[in-house]
């Protein structure tokens, strides 16, 4: 893999990576696409990294659909490469020694109900980057959290990558897309575009002046207690710079309103970027 990026970064190409755990889906298709945008060679990464997965997550579960997922992106001629590493390629040593931890940006949120999530996703980033040596990096804004985690390391280490968010897809009722949505119940899936109503209310609130992040928090939440079948992780209105808790919203601050929720087995997650005005 990385000869292969040495050698069309010596042809003067621009390498654009887009990082997923495979089981692709249009969310993940339209990320691909962006990056035809950025670059002339895409990399499209596949592999489920156990490291970020939490002592309660079944990470063997987690669908693995190799070959349709490269007949996807073959149809639409998205990537010049598939880089499908095995974990003993990645970590020959099973559990590394060796851990890239993104402090305060992953101390909420995610961070509380997936304990070690963030630090897993961090360091196989840096992996990613360091093998696939991108010049660009693709990722999605349906996880904001992780997407500034990604962000804050690249800036913090100098990695030298540029790092693009792409918002999020939806289904037409608003539900994120997700590889998570397909173990919903036909119920479950009734009720799950919750989310995002309540993220959107949210915004709706700050847009129209209110400043009060309690306020915006209890909206959130009387909006998901309408989905009986759901189960709260968290809503909360937190700060870009430090995903921080806002009590109140500071004029030309950037803030994210975003919540979890689990369905049965399945955890979902929304959220809404928010420019104050």
């Amino acid at each position: 893999m990385r000869e292969f990026s040495r050698s069309r970064h010596g042809a003067g190409s621009t390498i654009v990576l887009v990082p997923t755990m495979g089981a692709l889906h249009e969310g993940h298709l339209a990320l691909a696409r962006a990056a035809k945008e950025y670059g002339d060679i895409v990399i499209v990464s596949i592999f489920v990294n156990h490291t970020q997965f939490g002592p309660e997550e079944d990470f063997s579960a987690y669908p693995r659909t190799l070959e349709k997922d490269c007949l996807k992106l073959e149809k639409e001629d998205l990537a010049a490469v598939v880089f499908a590493p095995s974990q003993e390629e990645m970590y020959p040593d099973g559990e590394p020694k060796t851990w890239i931890t993104v402090n305060r940006l992953s101390d909420h949120l995610c961070g509380i109900s997936r304990p070690g999530h963030f630090r897993g996703v961090a360091t196989v980033v840096v992996k990613l980057f360091t093998i696939c040596q991108p010049d660009v990096a693709i990722f999605g804004l349906k996880d904001a959290q992780q997407f500034y985690v990604i962000r804050k390391l690249t800036a913090d280490l100098n990695l030298g990558v540029e790092v693009i968010g792409v918002q999020t897809v939806r289904e037409t009722d608003g539900l994120a897309l997700s590889s998570r949505n397909q173990y919903l119940t036909k119920e479950e899936r009734g009720q799950a575009p919750i989310l995002y109503r309540a993220v959107s209310n949210a915004k709706e609130l700050v847009e129209s002046g209110i400043r009060e992040g309690e306020r915006i928090r209890e909206q959130m939440l009387s909006d998901i207690q309408e989905a009986n079948l759901g189960r709260l992780d968290y809503a909360e209105v937190v700060g870009s710079a430090d995903f921080y808790p806002v009590e109140i919203l500071e004029s030309g601050s950037t803030v994210i309103a975003a919540v979890a929720v689990y369905f049965g087995s399945a955890r979902l997650i929304d959220n809404q970027i928010i420019r104050v005005p």
